[in-house]
């Protein structure tokens, strides 16, 4: 394959698509294959809603110039995507992975550098093997930077998209019980997402922001370069802060040595978020971002994601962290729960998946959580949970518990949803 040349192409047609229901005009639609479908069967399709090429691996629908053919639609992608990335001499690009926190951490870090070049960065979710391309050829040469968020489900992942961004420095933003059928164990959850310190170690890239509260992450990190943060009382950080209070919102405070205090209020839910904002305050003052830039973007955002997100609906005040769950999110969601002040709290929460032979285990430790806690009611949903010892109200699934909240509206609460995004408990909060 020819990837000089079907750069070529895309130097003229800067927009990539891989969803035929979605082609700008001029864009290059790329024929990819999943379980139940062949993207090469709409590639005449997206032709004719105004994409200009469509680059596909069945020589059979290949009829005119139009279509570039080369063996694999994905490698295609995926090798484009490197090859467009290694143009960007000038462009600083930031690998940011984790258990928790790096969509937001993703967020937060794009919205500070903002205030002093162009950024461009990874969109919603497109963190895996596909959405890494795609954002990549959204990246522009215009010297400022680049912030792509990278996932993972099973060992050697980080390691394959490392591979394609090439990044100049990386950021992992915690180390937790996630993924686990796939990781095999949280040692597994380790050895996967440093793989994004390993490549910057053994390909002598700039260094990673580190998070020396983590005493994972400091071990895992060695001697690599790094921009240190941390909480007050970590030792030998660049930066270092801490939770004023959190009541439903984080306010917070950072400093350096030898300046004062900075103090935040968020629109983030979740004292956890510390590490994130902590994270994003790093890469600002390393890049030279002023403590009012840096203050003034983080005052500013509002998430808008399902995660840490604070809504009044007017009969109830939700917080919602309905994307995604695993153990240790979970944890960090109820223990910040419990810290705020309501007369009437609830709580709603779905399965966690991909736990593997631990799923009953830590399906059970949530339970016993909840045991403690100070709420006048908890909802299950979910599979994992109705097999789990308990006597709190239980549902098979999200269409369960909407008819009820149909037939029984709840009125007056302030309720924390959270479950995995399979849960669709992001459904609920219309409801509410």
């Amino acid at each position: 394959m020819d990837i000089a040349k079907l750069y070529e192409i895309y130097k003229k047609h800067p927009v990539v698509t891989t969803d035929s229901r979605r082609c700008p005009k001029g864009a290059i639609f790329f024929a990819l294959k999943g379980e139940n479908f062949d993207g090469n069967q709409y590639a005449a399709k997206a032709l004719d809603e105004g994409c200009s090429v469509a680059v596909v691996d069945n020589q059979a629908v290949a009829v005119d110039e139009r279509y570039e053919l080369v063996p694999d639609v994905l490698s295609a992608l995926q090798q484009l995507a490197h090859y467009h990335r290694e143009q960007l001499k000038d462009k600083m690009v930031i690998q940011i992975t984790g258990t928790n926190g790096k969509t937001t951490t993703k967020e937060l870090v794009s919205a500070v550098l903002l205030t002093i070049a162009p950024v461009q960065w990874t969109q919603g979710n497109l963190n895996n093997h596909i959405g890494v391309p795609l954002t990549l050829l959204t990246l522009h040469d215009d010297g400022g930077f680049g912030v792509v968020e990278t996932g993972a489900n099973h060992l050697g992942e980080i390691a394959q998209l490392c591979e394609i961004v090439n990044p100049d420095m990386g950021l992992i933003t915690n180390v937790g019980r996630a993924h686990l059928a796939g990781f095999g164990s949280f040692e597994g959850v380790k050895r996967t997402k440093g793989e994004l310190y390993e490549y910057i170690r053994t390909h002598h890239r700039i260094g990673i922001f580190l998070n020396a509260s983590s005493e994972d992450l400091v071990q895992m990190a060695g001697d690599l370069p790094a921009v240190r943060y941390g909480l007050t009382g970590t030792p030998d950080v660049e930066v270092w802060g801490e939770v004023m209070e959190c009541n439903p919102f984080v306010k917070f405070r950072y400093r350096q040595e030898h300046v004062g205090w900075q103090v935040v209020q968020t629109h983030l839910i979740g004292s956890y978020n510390i590490h994130n904002l902590m994270a994003a305050v790093a890469v600002g003052i390393q890049f030279g971002a002023s403590f009012s830039q840096i203050s003034q973007a983080l005052a500013d955002y509002k998430p808008t994601n399902n995660r840490s997100e604070f809504r009044d609906t007017g009969k109830n005040s939700l917080v919602i962290d309905a994307y995604n769950a695993n153990p240790t999110s979970m944890a960090a969601a109820l223990e910040n729960f419990g810290n705020i002040r309501a007369d009437h709290k609830m709580v709603i929460l779905g399965d966690m998946f991909e736990l593997g032979e631990e799923s009953v285990e830590e399906h059970q430790k949530v339970i016993e959580k909840l045991q403690g806690m100070n709420v006048e009611q908890v909802w299950l949903i979910g599979e994992n949970f109705a097999h789990a010892k308990h006597t709190f109200r239980s549902f098979a699934n999200v269409e369960e518990v909407k008819e009820e909240l149909n037939a029984h509206p709840l009125v007056g609460y302030t309720i924390l949803i959270k479950g995995s995004n399979g849960t669709k408990l992001f459904q609920l909060p219309e409801k509410l």
